[in-house]
């Protein structure tokens, strides 16, 4: 019911983010649910932390006895011969009867029925650690699941940001060009009065195509951002009517913290570790015997009589003489078998699995090491990005006064249109560069969120 739901939410959101004009506002946290049930690698995941999780129920059944049944029925001659023999590669014959002075070919039914148990009651710890491997196991497919999906919120929320900052470039692109057309029309009326050089309204356009072309190619970005957005969500949509209220503030908590053991990564690091661990204590195991309890029940049916070896006419072909079981037999036991070449066979693995040991460990150690780094450069980030985004509505306004200046004089006759242009580049740059300082705080945050192994720390801020 849970999967169906989560199935129809994603349909639900792929329909009304690609309605067009009024399709509904996609937030970030429905963006992270979306790419959450959809995304094909953290499906992949699952699957494996459930195939693990149904190997630790088969160790555990390990524990249980050897159970088997047996029937045969045969036809065949029962000629024996004194002297040894061996079975050599099952190619032997089970056929009993007496070492008769000469061949015949008298043959009958025969019938053997078998319950057998066998129970390794005692292994020395084998079984108990298998059963160890097999939950270390499912712990590290488990946090490698957690982990990803970690991983999968991280990708998200930057795409997500990526492409609000992409969007926001489009719109100051747009307002540049509005701009541009508007003195474009103004210095070509004025060209043809006579007021201005008509070199004035080349310049004129000259700008508007340059500012049609920085608009191509913040939509082409918005496209690619947004693309990058539709995969992460497991969607086919190219679209995306986003939530940007909450890009428009700074983040509240920017407070520092440490890096812990909880950290995602770092526990699935860790798990691998301990499944290594584990299997270089399962392979010593396997240097001890097996304790052993077995019990058979046996029943055999014939159609040679007991008086046989003296009278060779004393068989029956009947089928029902031959399968009617006639004797029994029953046999408990208890055995012990130690291979004691796994000793020299068995040393060889024990080093390699402590080897790989050794190699985890190394790898945990360098996770730790760059996650350490990424947190210093996400608080070096964090600083220059509230240094930025305090220090850009300064040069918006600055910028947007000197335009306004420009424009007024170059109306009036005051000032060249390379004056002018100059302003509004000006003026554009600035407004680019508020843009991506908004959204470079949150950036920044995002990389302590990533770094520290908490996403609540991104998160519960929109």
């Amino acid at each position: 019911m849970c999967r169906l739901s989560v199935s129809f939410l994603s349909l639900f959101l792929f329909i009304t983010i690609t309605t067009g004009a009024n399709a509904q506002t996609l937030s970030l946290k429905q963006a992270v649910s979306t790419a959450l049930a959809n995304y094909g690698t953290i499906k992949a995941k699952d699957s494996y932390a459930n195939a693990s999780k149904s190997t630790v129920v088969q160790a555990k059944r390990e524990y249980l006895p050897n159970f088997s049944l047996s029937a045969q029925q045969d036809y065949g001659t029962i000629n024996g011969q004194n002297g040894p023999q061996y079975g050599f590669g099952g190619l032997g014959t089970a056929s009993s009867g007496p070492a008769l002075d000469k061949q015949n070919w008298n043959a009958a039914f025969g019938a053997l029925y078998l319950a057998n148990i066998n129970w390794d009651f005692f292994t020395f710890g084998k079984i108990k650690d298998r059963i160890k491997v097999a939950n270390a196991t499912y712990n590290r497919d488990k946090n490698d699941l957690e982990q990803e999906k970690f991983q999968q919120e991280i990708r998200v929320s930057a795409a997500y940001l990526n492409l609000l900052a992409a969007q926001r470039i489009t719109k100051s692109q747009q307002k540049n060009l509005d701009r541009a057309i508007t003195f474009q029309n103004t210095a070509i009326i004025r060209a043809k009065n006579g007021l201005i050089a008509g070199v004035d309204s080349s310049l004129a356009k000259a700008e508007v195509s340059n500012a049609k072309i920085a608009l191509t190619k913040a939509k082409d970005l918005e496209q690619e951002q947004a693309n990058r957005l539709g995969i992460l969500m497991g969607l086919t949509a190219t679209t995306y009517d986003l939530d940007t209220a909450s890009i428009t503030r700074i983040p509240k908590n920017l407070l520092g913290d440490s890096i812990t053991s909880t950290h995602p990564l770092l526990k699935f690091y860790q798990n691998r570790l301990e499944v290594s661990q584990q299997q270089t204590s399962y392979f010593k195991k396997l240097y001890y015997p097996t304790l052993s309890l077995f019990g058979v029940m046996q029943g055999r049916g014939s159609g040679f009589s007991p008086g046989y070896a003296l009278d060779q006419t004393a068989f029956s072909s009947s089928y029902l003489d031959g399968i009617n079981p006639t004797r029994g037999n029953y046999l408990i036991g208890i055995g012990i078998s130690w291979n004691l070449s796994t000793l020299l066979k068995n040393h060889p693995q024990v080093r390699a699995q402590e080897y790989i040991s050794e190699g985890l460990k190394a790898e945990y150690n360098l996770v730790d090491q760059q996650l350490k780094a990424q947190l210093a450069l996400a608080e070096t980030k964090l600083t220059n990005a509230m240094a930025n985004y305090r220090e850009a509505p300064v040069q918006v306004k600055a910028a947007s006064d000197a335009y306004l200046q420009k424009s007024t004089l170059y109306k009036n006759g005051l000032t060249t249109m390379v004056d002018l242009t100059q302003a509004l580049f000006t003026l554009n740059r600035a407004e680019t560069d508020r843009d991506i300082a908004y959204t470079n705080v949150w950036q920044a945050l995002l990389l302590k969120s990533a770094a520290l192994g908490n996403y609540d720390l991104f998160i519960n801020e929109f």
